[in-house]
């Protein structure tokens, strides 16, 4: 797809390798490994784009809510891995590269951003959104018209997968809502002003491993992500 080389920086989680292998699957495209375990950050220098993968929850202390832990499990936090990729975004933001952030990855840049979470979904009133019996919740998704993710998909509406019980609350002040599960669980957030800035996709959906491969949720993303790199 790509007629160049490309370097794309994907923060680590216990599912890294999916990720990994979506993108080397373009001809030209290497990965490298993001992680708080070696505090690598010096590594985003060589990437042309940054991946934020999905993973533990992100800890309510970073969005001023620590009385949220309540609806935690303590093995579902990494505050070093918080702390890391608070970095990562900073720096790639900084530096101007593009970036996608996939579930927590979209939960995470709303939080460096100033925005805030649900910590538990079904909680706070919503349908679950988490594995059910080991396999991806399947749900539909609203796209709006306006947006880098309706120019990406080129669909309005469309099945995904999910795999999530936090979401995004309090919208960051720079960014906007792109796409709405049906239940009101926002799926998708960019820039609210894109001017001067570098391009910035988050969706709360896993595009890296859906079953349909094919599907313009998936490997759309993917794709349009490296072409405007």
């Amino acid at each position: 797809m790509t007629e160049k080389n490309l370097t794309i920086g994907i923060t680590d989680c216990s599912k890294w390798a999916n990720y990994a292998s979506w993108f080397e699957k373009i001809p030209g495209v290497t990965v490298v490994k993001l992680t708080w375990k070696e505090n690598n950050l010096n590594e985003i220098e060589k990437c042309d784009g940054i991946v934020l993968s999905g993973g533990e929850d992100v800890h309510p202390e970073f969005y001023k809510k620590p009385d949220f832990i309540s609806f935690l499990k303590p093995n579902d936090l990494n505050v070093e891995r918080d702390e890391f990729e608070i970095k990562v975004i900073d720096k790639t933001l900084q530096q101007k590269k593009p970036l996608l952030g996939i579930c927590r990855g979209l939960q995470v840049t709303n939080v460096f951003l100033g925005g805030t979470l649900i910590p538990d979904i079904p909680s706070f009133g919503k349908p679950s959104h988490s594995k059910k019996i080991g396999y991806d919740e399947i749900h539909l998704v609203n796209i709006f018209e306006d947006s880098l993710l309706k120019k990406f998909i080129g669909k309005g509406r469309g099945e995904v997968n999910s795999a999530h019980h936090q979401s995004a609350d309090v919208i960051a002040p720079d960014l906007k809502v792109t796409a709405l599960a049906d239940d009101g669980i926002i799926e998708g957030l960019e820039w609210k002003n894109p001017t001067n800035k570098s391009p910035l996709l988050l969706v709360q959906w896993h595009p890296e491993r859906m079953k349909d491969t094919e599907s313009p949720f998936s490997k759309n993303i993917r794709d349009e992500f490296l072409k405007i790199i």
